[in-house]
């Protein structure tokens, strides 16, 4: 379920966008209605663990920005290379861990890295002498979200005692947080959202349930399904965005494309071999 909501959620903003729901306010509004669904049943837990809300709010904040950035990102650029950015992930989660936790990466992390960024030059890389970095602010955007992604994985691992619920709820007030900045310089959200019809208020509806639902089942399921088998599952988000982009927009990725998008699944894959030290599970994908 994750996988498919995290594959086709781009379609239901781009919609409300040709609405003119700017990024911004389709972020707060669909993550506000996360919130206020998952919220009332979360309440006493959460509050439980306010004593953890450094560490919380760390994670939120990194959350925050990772899930703006995404929407910000799929609204503007190809989806199947704004995806594939995004899953240069797992090598920021091996840098991460290294800086935070303390984590040297063993073999399989440097076929990781090395991977990951062979794929991502032979993507980006255009031929006309230009080094290969993101080619427009979309692109930009999605890999400051990825990196944001490892960020919020690796500092949830140091809070992983904390229920899922828990940092499930200070995620979406973080996105919330993250979200208000550009809304507050965009103008009268109101009026924006004044605007809309009743389709456009179920979208967001809809959009907002998605999230917290996908949100929930995803960490459910990455702490009852082993690490490999959990970031197989993922990837399938990767197979139904291509389906999606080329049913819904048209979009068609070039050979080179394809042949670096295969190196940073690849990646992404080899990731689900590594293991800590203490015989625990790697810092993976966990979608938030």
């Amino acid at each position: 379920m994750a996988a498919f909501t995290w594959g086709v959620i781009w379609y239901p903003y781009r919609l409300l966008e040709q609405a003119q729901v700017s990024g911004g306010v389709a972020t707060f509004a669909t993550y506000a209605v996360a919130l206020g669904c998952a919220l009332p049943f979360l309440y006493r837990q959460t509050l439980a663990h306010r004593h953890r809300w450094r560490g919380l709010l760390a994670v939120a904040l990194a959350s925050g920005w990772t899930n703006l950035a995404y929407v910000l990102a799929v609204l503007q650029g190809e989806i199947m290379r704004v995806m594939l950015l995004f899953y240069l992930a797992p090598l920021w989660t091996i840098v991460f861990a290294r800086l935070i936790l303390g984590e040297r990466p063993h073999l399989m992390g440097y076929l990781v890295i090395g991977l990951s960024l062979v794929g991502a030059i032979t993507m980006l890389h255009t031929g006309d002498g230009r080094l290969p970095l993101p080619d427009n602010a979309a692109e930009w955007l999605a890999l400051s979200a990825g990196i944001g992604f490892a960020l919020a994985n690796v500092l949830s691992h140091r809070i992983r005692d904390v229920p899922i619920g828990t940092r499930s709820v200070w995620v979406f007030g973080g996105v919330l947080a993250i979200a208000a900045l550009p809304v507050s310089s965009e103008g009268d959200m109101a009026s924006a959202l004044a605007g809309l019809d009743a389709g456009g208020w179920m979208l967001i509806s809809a959009i907002g349930l998605a999230l917290m639902l996908a949100t929930l089942s995803v960490q459910y399921g990455l702490a009852h399904t082993p690490a490999m088998q959990a970031i197989v599952i993922l990837l399938t988000e990767l197979v139904v965005a291509g389906l999606s982009s080329w049913w819904l927009a048209g979009e068609v990725m070039t050979g080179r494309e394809w042949l670096g998008g295969a190196m940073i699944v690849a990646a992404s894959l080899l990731s689900g071999k590594m293991e800590h030290k203490d015989g625990q599970e790697p810092v993976g994908l966990e979608r938030s």
